[in-house]
């Protein structure tokens, strides 16, 4: 009789501390972890949320930039933490789904070392071309890059990032071959295009939208599945049967068996911070979109992106190492 008296003891103080561990975080400050430099869109979006959450849950959430690797280190930082809840992190699609087929290893598995928390936002990628080129819309470049396979380039942002993959899916769905030139950054891969040293580019929207001003640019469409509403008057790729969406998002992760309380603390105090007109407001200005998801619903976002991104980089053997 014994035994189970000690099972139903062991239990009941479990039971007992597992609330008061969740009433009592935030209890000292919160790393907030961001995978890519100071400035990065990434990191203005933690910081705004940062500020909120420090508001809310009277605890400092310190920013802390840790770059490199594609976004992996920082991102690695997270998966290894202690899962106490005060380690969590800002990431997007190549940490948390697309680098995962880019990489022959990777020092963490997404899918078992982090604990998705929700996907805060969204920002529509651009297909634009140098207005030299003979094209005014999607479907006209689509019959362009078929008539002329392999004849012109595009730039990026790197081998592997989302503004490669994006023209090589646009490329496999028109069953046509483009050259890639990989640039740095945003900046340069807009000025490339401007100068006509690359015909095409498709950047997330806040790269590319002021540029089109100058004359040199044309705007064709976005990837988004429906049309933006913070750019109505652009078409989507899926307007022009071209099937491929590629939004730059960015999600709350932290450590996988991080308290489910603390999870949930966590997801509703960002929704809600969504829902602010201030937040909505700055968000606006980079062409972002609140998305405010639940864990379940990141989870299986992140498990379409996989299967989209899957037979492009196959087919187009992409690899960063």
């Amino acid at each position: 009789m014994k035994k189970p008296f000690l099972w139903v003891l062991v239990a009941t103080l479990c039971a007992m501390v597992m609330p008061a561990t969740a009433q009592t975080w935030p209890s000292k400050p919160v790393r907030f972890i961001v995978p890519f430099g100071a400035g990065a869109t990434p990191d203005i979006v933690a910081r705004m949320l940062a500020e909120r959450l420090q508001a809310r849950l009277n605890q400092p959430f310190v920013v802390e930039n840790k770059p490199g690797a594609s976004g992996n280190l920082g991102t690695d930082l997270v998966a290894k933490a202690e899962p106490d809840g005060y380690t969590i992190g800002m990431s997007i699609p190549g940490p948390l789904a697309i680098n995962t087929l880019l990489f022959s290893k990777l020092p963490y598995n997404p899918s078992t070392d982090l604990v998705m928390i929700t996907r805060v936002a969204d920002q529509p990628s651009i297909l634009a071309v140098n207005a030299q080129v003979p094209v005014r819309s999607a479907a006209d470049l689509l019959g362009l890059l078929k008539r002329e396979p392999g004849k012109h380039n595009f730039g990026s942002i790197g081998t592997g990032s989302l503004s490669h993959l994006a023209m090589e899916a646009i490329a496999l769905k028109a069953g046509t071959t483009l050259v890639h030139v990989p640039y740095a950054s945003s900046p340069q891969a807009v000025t490339a295009l401007i100068r006509g040293d690359v015909q095409f580019v498709c950047l997330p929207a806040a790269s590319v939208v002021a540029q089109e001003a100058t004359g040199k640019i044309r705007l064709l469409a976005v990837t988004s599945a429906k049309r933006s509403p913070l750019l109505p008057e652009l078409p989507t790729l899926k307007e022009a049967d071209i099937d491929v969406e590629a939004n730059a998002w960015m999600g709350l992760v932290a450590p996988a068996k991080t308290p489910q309380a603390i999870v949930d603390t966590l997801q509703r105090e960002v929704a809600e911070a969504l829902k602010d007109p201030q937040i909505r407001e700055k968000l606006k200005a980079n062409y972002m979109e609140p998305i405010g998801s639940t864990p379940a619903e990141f989870r299986a976002f992140i498990d379409s992106e996989m299967k989209f991104w899957t037979p492009v980089i196959e087919t187009g053997h992409i690899r960063i190492n």
